[in-house]
C-alpha cells in the first residue's frame, strides 16, 4: 500500500522543515548506535547487527522478526532503523486500523517494487496481537517467500497471542524497559542536538526528575513532555524548563516519591498496612502514588503477593491466587493497563477477612530451629526405599494414612524435642474457621483421642 495524497504531503512537509515533526519524530534514531537502550539487541553479531548486514555475515537469513515489549520502548524505532540501514522501502501498518485487504496490497506493492527496479520492501505491523488467526495466515506466503521483511511489534506475549507457523517462521527478540539512565541520555540528546531543540533551553534536575517519573519508562511520553515544557518555557522567555514551567505545560503535578529513598519505602509501607487494615480507599491512595511516580509495577505485585499471605492467608485462600495471577499479568501488559490489574488486586485484598496465622506460624517454628530444637526424624518416618534400610529400623512401624479411615493415622510425626507442640493457632475470620475445627480434629486423631480413624490400619505397612 504506497502513501496516499496526504500522508506524501506531510512527509515532504517535514522533509522541507523539519521543527514542523513532534520532537519525538526529530530525534528518532537514524542508526542502531543512536538507539537507547536494548544493548542486549545490539552488540556486535546480534540478530539486529545481523539484518542491517553489519559484518562479515553479511544480513541475516530470517526474513521476519518479532519485536516484543512494553510500549514506547522502541520497537517503532528499531524497525524504521533496519529499513534505512538497508535501503528497503518501509510501509508501516497497525493492526488496530488495517485489514486483510490492506495486508495484501502492501505485499501486492512490494513485489511490483521488487520485480520492477529490485527494491525490496519492510513491512512494520504495529500491535499485530490484535490480528485474528486468519488475518495472521495471510502474512505466511511473503514470509515464507521474502516477498517482505516482516517486523511486527507486539505488547502481548507472542507465545499466546500470535499463530505458531508464524512464530516458527520469525526471530522473537524480546526489549526491555527503558531504565531512567536511557530516557536522561535521550532527552539530553534532545536538549542539545540540532534537530531537536538545539540548545534552546535547559532542564534542571528537579524537572528531569519530575519528567522521568511521567514519562514511566516510555520514549515518546518522555520527548512529548519535554517539548510541551520547552515551548512554554520559551513562549514565557525563559531559558530553562522550570519544575513549575514544565507542570503548567503537562498539567500533571509533581509527587514527591524518590524510587531510591524513603518516600519509596515509606509510600509502599503505608499502601501494606493499609491493606492490612482493611481500609480500601487510603490502600488505592498510595497504589495511585505509586504508579503515578513511576514505580516499577513489579515491585507492586511482590508487596501484593507477599500481603497475601502475611496479612489474610487462609482466611481467604483465594487472596494469594488473585496476588499471583495480578503478577503474572502486570509482567505481561505493563503500565497503563496493569493500573487496573494492580487495583483489581488490591481492593481485593484490602477486603478480604484478616489472619497473620501463617506469619506467626513459621515465625515460631523457626524460632525453635534455631534455638537447636531440630531433633532427629523418627526412624519410621525415614526413607525404607534403599538397601538395608530396614536393619537400621527406617520405615518399620509407619503406618500408610491411606490404609486407614479418615485417612489419618496416628502416629508421631515430629521430633521428640517438639512432639506436642502447636505451631499454627487458627483465627476464627473468614474461611479460616474452617481450618479452626479441622486442625482441632485432626490434631486428636494424631494423637489416638479422636475416635474413628485415629488408631486403625495395617500398622507396619512400609510405604516409605
Amino acid at each position: 500500500m504506497e502513501p496516499d495524497l496526504f500522508t506524501a504531503a506531510a512527509e515532504e512537509r517535514q522533509e522541507k522543515d523539519p521543527a514542523s515533526s513532534p520532537l519525538a519524530v526529530r530525534m528518532r534514531p537514524r542508526t542502531l548506535d543512536e538507539v537507547v537502550g536494548q544493548q542486549h539487541l545490539l552488540k556486535p553479531g546480534s540478530p539486529l547487527r545481523r539484518l542491517v548486514g553489519d559484518g562479515a555475515g553479511g544480513p541475516a537469513g530470517a526474513s521476519s522478526v518479532i519485536l516484543w515489549g512494553p510500549p514506547g520502548i522502541g520497537k517503532t524505532t528499531l524497525a524504521y532503523v533496519v529499513s534505512q540501514a538497508t535501503q528497503k522501502r518501509f510501509v508501516e501498518l497497525s493492526a488496530i486500523t488495517a485489514g486483510v485487504k490492506e495486508v495484501r496490497a502492501v505485499i501486492e506493492g512490494a513485489r511490483r517494487a521488487a520485480g520492477g527496479y529490485g527494491k525490496e520492501t519492510v513491512l512494520f505491523l504495529d500491535e499485530i496481537h490484535r490480528f485474528s488467526k486468519a488475518q495472521q495466515d495471510s502474512l505466511l506466503p511473503a514470509v515464507e517467500n521474502r516477498w517482505v521483511t516482516l517486523i511486527a511489534a507486539t505488547t502481548e506475549n507472542p507465545y499466546f497471542s500470535i499463530i505458531s507457523p508464524l512464530l516458527s517462521r520469525s526471530l522473537l527478540l524480546t526489549l526491555e524497559p527503558l531504565t531512567d539512565d536511557d530516557l536522561s541520555a535521550l532527552m539530553r540528546r534532545a536538549l542539545t542536538e540540532e534537530r531537536g531543540l538545539d540548545g534552546a533551553v535547559t532542564l534542571p534536575e528537579d524537572a528531569e526528575a519530575h519528567l522521568l517519573r511521567i514519562a514511566g519508562g516510555d520514549a515518546r511520553r518522555a520527548l512529548t513532555a519535554l517539548e510541551a515544557g520547552a515551548g512554554s518555557a520559551i513562549a514565557k522567555g525563559e531559558d530553562e524548563i522550570t519544575l513549575q514551567t514544565l507542570e503548567e505545560a503537562v498539567d500533571r503535578a509533581a509527587v514527591r516519591y524518590d524510587r531510591d529513598g524513603d518516600q519509596h519505602y515509606d509510600v509502599a509501607s503505608a499502601l501494606i498496612k493499609s491493606i492490612r487494615g482493611s481500609d480500601v480507599d487510603a490502600a488505592l491512595h498510595y497504589l495511585a502514588r505509586m504508579i503515578d511516580a513511576g514505580e516499577d509495577p513489579r515491585f507492586i505485585a511482590r508487596r501484593l503477593m507477599i500481603s497475601a499471605s502475611e496479612d489474610i492467608g487462609l482466611a481467604d485462600p483465594t487472596a494469594l491466587p488473585i496476588a499471583v495471577a495480578a503478577a503474572q499479568a502486570v509482567a505481561m501488559i505493563g503500565f497503563p493497563e496493569a493500573a487496573l490489574t494492580l487495583s483489581h488486586a488490591t481492593i481485593a485484598l484490602a477486603l478480604a477477612p484478616k489472619s497473620n496465622t501463617a506469619t506467626t506460624a513459621i515465625g515460631a517454628a523457626l524460632a525453635d530451629v534455631r534455638a537447636g530444637l531440630a531433633g532427629s526424624v523418627p526412624t519410621h518416618l525415614r526413607d525404607g526405599h534403599y538397601k538395608g534400610a530396614a536393619k537400621l529400623g527406617h520405615a518399620v512401624g509407619y503406618v500408610y494414612p491411606h490404609d486407614v479411615p479418615g485417612a489419618i493415622a496416628a502416629q508421631q510425626y515430629a521430633p521428640d524435642e517438639i512432639h506436642g507442640k502447636r505451631y499454627y493457632e487458627p483465627t476464627r475470620y473468614g474461611a479460616e474457621a474452617r481450618y479452626a475445627d479441622v486442625v482441632e480434629k485432626v490434631r486428636e486423631r494424631l494423637r489416638g483421642t479422636g475416635g474413628t480413624g485415629g488408631t486403625g490400619g495395617t500398622g507396619g505397612t512400609d510405604r516409605g
